[in-house]
C-alpha cells in the first residue's frame, strides 16, 4: 500500500533530485554515456571505398548490384538500476540509513537518464531477485523506480549480487548501462560480475556508513550481523579491538577495490555519513578522460 508519508517522501526525493541533475549534472551523463555504441539506421548503395564488411548481402543479392549497411551513433540508452534489498541497508549511523541513500541515488541516475530520452529499469535483490520493472522512458517510470527504491519491502535478509547479475544478462539482451548499488558486505559475486561486465557497462556504487570501517571508544559493544543475526560482544575501550576492526575493514575494501581495477570496472564510494554529490560528479567529469574522450 501506497501511504501519503511514501508519497510525500518520493516528491522530497524527486525535487532535491532533480535540482542535483539540473544545476551539476548538465551534459555530464551525455558526455560520459553517449556514444558508446553503433545502430544499424538503412541500406544505400556501395560506392568506392566503403568497408566491405558492411556489404549487406541479402540486398545485393536482390538488387543484382552492392549495397551497404548505414549505421549510426546509437543515441539511447537503456539504464538499469540495480539495488541491493538486503537486511544490511537498514544501517545508517550519520545522516540516513544505507537504503535511503540507495532511493536518492536511483532518483538521482534516473532523473539523468530520463532528462536524456533514456529508458529506466529497476531491479531490486536481496538473496534473490524480488522486484524487476522492465525499462521504459518518462517521468512516470522515474517515479515508480524511486517508489520502489524506497517502498522495497524485502521477503529475505541475505545477498545475491551474483544472481541479480544473472538475472540481468538473462532478461536484458541489449547492452546497458548497469548501476549496481550495494554495500558489498558479501563476497562470491566477483565471476558474475566479470562475465556480465563484458556485455554490459557495469557501474559498482558501493554505499557505506562509518561506523562500518571504524568503531568508536564506547566500551563493550554488542554487534549484529543484520542477515545472519549472528552476534558478538566486542571491548571498544581496547585500542588493539579498534584497530583490528579498522584494519579488516580496510582490507576488505581494498580487496573489492583492486578487483573492480582489475576488471576495468569504474566504481563509486558513497558513504551515509557525507553529501553524494561530490562523488558523483567527479565520476561523471572523470570517466570521459579514462575513456580518452
Amino acid at each position: 500500500m501506497i501511504t501519503a508519508e511514501l508519497l510525500r517522501k518520493v516528491r522530497r526525493i524527486e525535487i532535491v533530485t532533480s535540482r542535483v541533475v539540473n544545476e551539476l549534472f548538465a551534459g555530464e551523463y551525455q558526455s560520459v554515456f553517449k556514444g558508446r555504441g553503433m545502430e544499424f539506421s538503412e541500406v544505400r548503395e556501395y560506392v568506392e571505398g566503403d568497408d566491405i564488411r558492411t556489404i549487406d548481402w541479402n540486398v545485393t543479392a536482390r538488387m543484382s548490384h552492392p549495397f551497404v549497411k548505414k549505421y549510426v551513433e546509437e543515441r539511447e540508452l537503456t539504464v538499469m538500476l540495480l539495488v541491493d534489498g538486503s537486511a544490511s541497508g537498514a544501517f545508517g549511523t550519520v545522516r540516513q540509513l544505507k537504503r535511503e541513500l540507495a532511493a536518492e541515488l536511483c532518483a538521482v541516475l534516473a532523473l539523468s537518464a530520463i532528462k536524456n530520452n533514456d529508458r529506466v529499469g529497476f531491479v531490486g535483490f536481496t538473496e534473490q531477485v524480488e522486484r524487476f520493472i522492465p525499462p521504459r522512458k518518462g517521468r512516470n517510470r522515474v517515479l515508480r523506480v524511486i517508489r520502489e527504491a524506497l517502498y522495497f519491502q524485502p521477503q529475505h535478509r541475505g545477498t545475491n549480487i551474483a544472481g541479480a547479475l544473472e538475472y540481468l544478462a538473462r532478461v536484458l539482451k541489449r547492452r546497458s548501462v548497469a548501476f549496481l548499488i550495494s554495500d558489498f558486505l558479501t563476497g562470491g559475486y566477483e565471476k558474475s560480475l566479470s562475465i556480465v561486465a563484458k556485455k554490459h557497462d557495469v557501474i559498482p556504487i558501493v554505499v557505506e556508513d562509518p561506523r562500518e570501517m571504524e568503531l568508536p571508544p564506547v566500551g563493550f559493544l554488542r554487534l549484529e550481523d543484520a542477515e545472519t543475526g549472528k552476534r558478538i560482544l566486542v571491548d571498544t575501550g581496547d585500542p588493539n579491538v579498534l584497530d583490528m576492526f579498522a584494519q579488516m575493514s580496510r582490507q576488505r575494501a581494498d580487496e573489492r577495490e583492486r578487483f573492480f581495477r582489475a576488471h576495468g570496472l569504474d566504481f563509486i564510494t558513497i558513504s551515509t555519513g557525507s553529501s553524494y554529490v561530490e562523488p558523483l560528479v567527479a565520476f561523471f567529469r572523470a570517466r570521459p578522460h579514462r575513456l580518452g574522450r
